[in-house]
């Protein structure tokens, strides 16, 4: 039954006040009369809810992968939800973790369901995962589910490792080449400026070029600094906006190199979840909801969706899938094949088997074209500089010889 706060005066004029439990607030009032009590005042009163542990760090996809397939193996060998639970919670090293799931826990005790228990937690549990489960509690399939659950984790994670790999060596590589040549331009290149001016010899002009860097470097670097700074502060802001993102996400989609792999991993993600989700029992647009909103690309996003609202009219899938000019002919001919077969959730995992093959093959040939780019990077650009350099001391060596 509710409880209320209350306030009241006696017939003595004494002011009283407390929590009582009625069915509704008038029906409060009136039981207060009848102790000749007049109500000043009544306010609904409920339960104190214990507040969501904070997470000060972060849930990785290896743990949750981890404890999701430990879960099944739980829910499969017949324990109740809650042991398991309580079980998996003393288990994590992560204590954000155990936080989380000794929440999940306690929501579930008190009569509520394990998906709706875990969307309580969406930094941690995603929209795929929430609905996935709700589909397995509801079909009682959990256990099949949640193994399902952990090798698309798993699938995932190999995936962003791949971008990982295309796109950390080179940047690593071109950021320490900066550092170095800025080294070089502010350091080195003054004192052979301050040499050449004592020696008055006539400077090529490969020297004259990298003299000028280095004095633009000097009296330019902080605001240059602070410009880049600013720069990437309002490219930041303007990924925020949905027009901001869907145009960054469409130039990306159409670097050399990088775009095709970036395309073939959106592709793979695309199938994955989609044939996981719909293998797991979920509705076709929900399932379309959700991949859209994981798919990570702004252009991807647009174009399941707008695929979502062809289905959605009465449509088959292949002919939005190819209207959208995103998919490649590859995955909407296979996926209109096993619409036909009726067996779409097995023909999309077989696709996205395909495509992570060819995000590893895209990854190894990309930084085997990008390394020998590289070298000839450094060698050109640092290499000039040195040589640059020491030009003019040729020359004045050759003058002393004649």
């Amino acid at each position: 039954m509710p409880q209320f706060a209350s306030r009241g005066t006696l017939r003595t004029g004494m002011q009283v006040g407390g929590v009582r439990a009625a069915a509704t607030r008038g029906a409060l009032d009136a039981a207060l009369r009848r102790e000749q009590t007049t109500p000043a005042r009544t306010v609904s009163k409920r339960a104190a809810t214990p507040p969501k542990p904070q997470l000060k760090g972060k849930v990785s996809p290896r743990d949750l992968s981890i404890f999701t397939r430990q879960f099944s193996v739980m829910i499969d060998a017949g324990l109740p939800l809650v042991q398991c639970l309580d079980i998996l919670a003393g288990q994590q090293a992560n204590k954000d973790f155990t936080g989380v799931l000794n929440g999940v826990r306690k929501t579930v005790e008190g009569g509520a369901t394990l998906a709706n228990a875990l969307r309580e937690y969406p930094r941690v549990f995603d929209a795929l995962y929430c609905n996935m489960v709700e589909a397995g509690e509801a079909g009682g399939i959990l256990d099949g589910v949640l193994q399902r659950l952990s090798t698309h984790i798993e699938k995932a994670v190999k995936l962003r490792r791949a971008v990982k790999s295309a796109l950390i060596y080179p940047s690593a590589v071109m950021l320490i080449a900066g550092g170095v040549i800025t080294l070089l331009l502010w350091k080195v290149v003054p004192i052979f400026a301050t040499l050449f001016a004592g020696l008055e010899v006539a400077l090529p002009l490969p020297t004259r070029i990298v003299i000028g860097l280095s004095d633009a470097v000097a009296s330019f670097a902080v605001p240059a600094i602070v410009l880049f700074g600013l720069a990437g502060f309002g490219l930041r802001l303007f990924y925020r906006t949905p027009q901001g993102r869907f145009a960054i996400d469409r130039l990306i989609l159409k670097l050399p190199l990088v775009g095709n792999l970036l395309r073939k991993i959106s592709v793979g993600m695309f199938t994955r979840t989609l044939g996981t989700l719909i293998s797991s029992g979920v509705p076709m647009l929900e399932a379309m909801d959700i991949t859209a909103r994981t798919s990570g690309n702004a252009v991807i996003e647009r174009a399941i969706l707008r695929v979502r609202r062809a289905i959605e009219t009465g449509r088959t899938i292949v002919d939005p899938l190819r209207e959208t000019g995103v998919f490649p002919n590859l995955v909407v001919q296979m996926i209109g094949v096993g619409e036909q077969t009726g067996n779409l959730d097995a023909m999309l995992q077989k696709i996205a088997d395909f495509y992570e093959d060819e995000v590893d093959v895209a990854v190894a040939d990309l930084l085997t074209a990008m390394e020998p780019l590289i070298i000839l990077f450094l060698g050109v650009v640092v290499g000039g500089v040195v040589i640059s350099m020491y030009l003019p001391l040729f020359s004045l060596i050759g003058k002393l010889a004649g």
